[in-house]
């Protein structure tokens, strides 16, 4: 079987019982990132925890490609080619937590008062294995193939895009009126 590269919803009806699953998520197999979302009983939302495996990978690599390159012009050139390296690297790593970030606002909804929700990015062979670490602590499981969160991240995005082209008072005009 191919592995499967999917978000796993993993809904913890108690939040205490969502930090030591958060713990132990980041050493299951495939997993990429994990965040946990929180809903006070009264409505507000909190990102409890984040973990993305790598993290800082891209900033230190890139600094050290870029600081061989500028070995050709001498130290100076070495440190200037490190500095510009890491910026591009870390460039490429805040839009994947940009996109990161959108992707949780999209599942918000998801998370009932009262309770946690443990986000998975996970490649998986089987979902035995992260169906029974659910079992094993107490959380119900929903799977979104990653192709299709994706899709659904990109399509709130453009929503926003377009309410935020809108303005408050119309399409893209003072006053509410649109021109034909």
């Amino acid at each position: 079987m191919t592995d499967q590269h999917n978000v796993v919803l993993l809904t913890f009806p108690d939040p205490s019982a969502c930090r030591p699953a958060f713990e132990e998520a980041e050493h299951l197999t495939g997993v990429r990132q994990a965040a946990v979302l929180e809903r006070s009983a009264d409505g507000l939302l909190e990102t409890k925890d984040g973990y993305v495996r790598g993290a800082g990978v891209a900033t230190v690599g890139s600094g050290v490609v870029g600081g061989l390159i500028g070995l050709l012009g001498g130290p100076i050139g070495s440190l200037l080619g490190f500095a510009a390296g890491a910026a591009l690297g870390n460039a490429a790593e805040e839009g994947r937590n940009a996109t990161g970030g959108a992707g949780l606002i999209v599942l918000s909804p998801r998370v009932p008062d009262g309770a946690a929700l443990l986000v998975l990015d996970i490649r998986e062979a089987s979902p035995a294995a992260a169906d029974e670490f659910a079992a094993r602590h107490g959380a119900t499981v929903e799977r979104i193939g990653a192709e299709e969160f994706a899709e659904q991240v990109r399509a709130a995005e453009q929503r926003a895009e377009e309410s935020a082209d809108d303005g408050p008072d119309g399409p893209d005009r003072p006053g509410g009126t649109a021109v034909a």
